[in-house]
């Protein structure tokens, strides 16, 4: 799964320049930090948390620009493994410099005040970095005229946004079959706790990214999956939010429906952080404005370590089916029970294999028409879906060596969005997972808990609703979640009851990145 990136390379260089000349780091007091086993360096940041950081900043044992400088050499040296990272900031240090200098006078932003932070590649940033989606189409188009909303809200927090991460190129949504964590720009992103295994994505790298500690925290973005399934894959925290809580302007689209950016963290307590940051009102994107009204200020003020006791949980196991399985989630269960919730048992009656088709037709339909849109916007030279189709059989032998791009040219068959058979699939499965499915089983219930799996996860992302899975730990070659979800603009009780499971399991798995899964004797 190894794949040699001329661009990843030319990355790795142009980004360590930056701390050319420092042989020996050092911590904010002048003191020399170790470097921690099998060559990992700054073994205190692994598994550091926000909190962790802000102490140290406002003790002085840290300030953001030496902070910025020890997670950009993790990336130098622990992403050769894992090559989760495609680009690094070139104005990252200038920028924690300037955040230094506010600190220095008595202002802190916020919580995320002096923070890296790692973004997906297909989220807008006017700076010195490009935007691709991972293709090699994008490589070189003009950057974008403003960040992504997401962006804006970020910078104004004063997160320092030091990278951008790999990801299944287009998303994944470019060939029927795909390669995780594959990209014609970035090659693959491997899974930091076996290295040959599968990182999921679209996600990949910011889930892979976190995971290795290589930032405090990362965002991604989800159409069906794309944070919840990495960040179960890779051990940390994901939350797909509600459609809406989060704009979507200035990120490559692929369905306005369904597609959204999210936090991910190694705890709960930093993706509430982090979510808080990235919400707003954006007069670009109207889906906000009722999300305004909805949303919280402050995220953080719902982590209760109690916060199960009294709670009406609604269990679905129906799509957790093999019994080992069952077996293994059976302690989770019991947890919740014991910390004071009462679990009903519930299922979901439409039949969701007959709906796929709809699923994926909206999905086309929707990809085509935002896709041609945000490409005359940016001014790239490839400014249509069919001139993106040409690229790529024109360089097949870069792009299309590990999968073909079927939905693109599916996409390009569809009409435009007043055509009647896309109108019709999308009242089908909105039906079908908002009042046939989720509004259904949460009836005089609080929330829905369930194994983290595809087939919840899935109607989740259809609905719009939000969507929150919790590490439990290694079960043989892949990590293991649990997941909270529920009815839209329920982030507050999602967040609380996920924290309070997260303190009483603890099951976030540090990675060791072990070549291979090893093999029973």
């Amino acid at each position: 799964m190894s794949i040699k990136s001329h661009n990843r390379r030319e990355f790795i260089r142009t980004g360590a320049a930056g701390l050319a000349g420092i042989t020996l780091f050092m911590n904010a007091k002048g003191g020399s930090v170790a470097v921690g086993d099998n060559n990992e360096p700054f073994p205190e940041l692994v598994e550091a948390t926000i909190a962790d950081l802000q102490r140290k900043m406002k003790s002085g044992q840290l300030t953001s620009r030496r902070l910025a400088e020890m997670y950009l050499e993790r990336i130098r040296q622990v992403d050769l493994k894992t090559r989760s990272v495609i680009e690094i900031n070139p104005d990252a240090l200038a920028i924690a410099d300037q955040l230094d200098r506010e600190r220095r006078k008595g202002r802190v932003r916020s919580t995320m005040h002096g923070i890296p932070v790692l973004i997906k590649d297909n989220i807008d940033t006017a700076d010195k970095m490009m935007t691709t989606a991972g293709s090699l189409a994008l490589v070189g188009a003009p950057t974008p005229k403003r960040d992504a909303f997401v962006v804006e809200r970020l910078r104004k927090a004063g997160a320092v946004i030091i990278g951008k991460t790999n990801l299944s190129e287009w998303a994944n949504f470019r060939g029927s079959r795909s390669v995780s964590g594959w990209s014609g720009r970035g090659g693959q992103t491997n899974n930091p706790y076996f290295l040959d295994q599968n990182p999921c994505g679209s996600s990949s790298g910011s889930g892979v990214a976190v995971s290795a500690n290589l930032a405090a925290a990362a965002i991604g973005t989800e159409t069906n999956g794309s944070i919840i399934c990495p960040a179960v894959t890779n051990g940390v925290v994901g939350i797909k939010p509600t459609l809406g809580l989060i704009s979507r302007s200035g990120i490559i689209p692929i369905a306005h429906t369904q597609d959204t950016a999210g936090p991910m963290a190694r705890t709960v307590t930093d993706a509430a952080i982090l979510l808080g940051a990235m919400i707003g009102r954006d007069k670009t994107d109207s889906v906000t404005n009722v999300a305004e009204k909805k949303a919280a200020k402050d995220y953080t003020k719902f982590l209760d370590a109690e916060g199960l006791k009294g709670a009406r949980l609604g269990i679905a196991m129906q799509f957790t089916t093999r019994p080992e399985m069952k077996a293994y989630f059976q302690p989770f269960i019991e947890t919740l029970r014991g910390s004071g919730a009462t679990l009903i048992d519930v299922t979901f009656t439409p039949d969701y294999s007959k709906i796929g088709n709809d699923r994926t037709s909206v999905l086309l339909y929707e990809f085509k028409a935002g896709l041609n849109k945000y490409l005359a916007a940016r001014g790239a030279k490839y400014k249509t879906l069919e001139e993106l189709i040409r690229f790529n059989e024109e360089n097949k032998d870069k792009e299309l060596t590990k999968f073909g791009q079927e939905l693109f040219l599916q996409a390009q068959e569809k009409a435009d969005l007043n055509d009647q058979g896309y109108l019709d699939a999308l009242a089908k499965i909105r039906r079908a997972t908002r009042e046939e499915g989720i509004d259904a089983v949460t009836n005089n219930l609080d929330a829905i808990v369930s194994p983290t799996s595809g087939a919840t996860w899935s109607i989740a992302a259809v609905a719009g609703y939000p969507y929150i899975t919790v590490p439990t730990g290694l079960r043989e070659n892949t990590a293991t979640g649990f997941a909270f979800w529920g009815r839209p603009f329920t982030e507050p009780q999602l967040i609380k009851y996920a924290y309070a499971f997260e303190q009483k399991t603890k099951g976030r798995v540090t990675p060791q990145f072990l070549p291979t899964y090893p093999k029973k004797a």
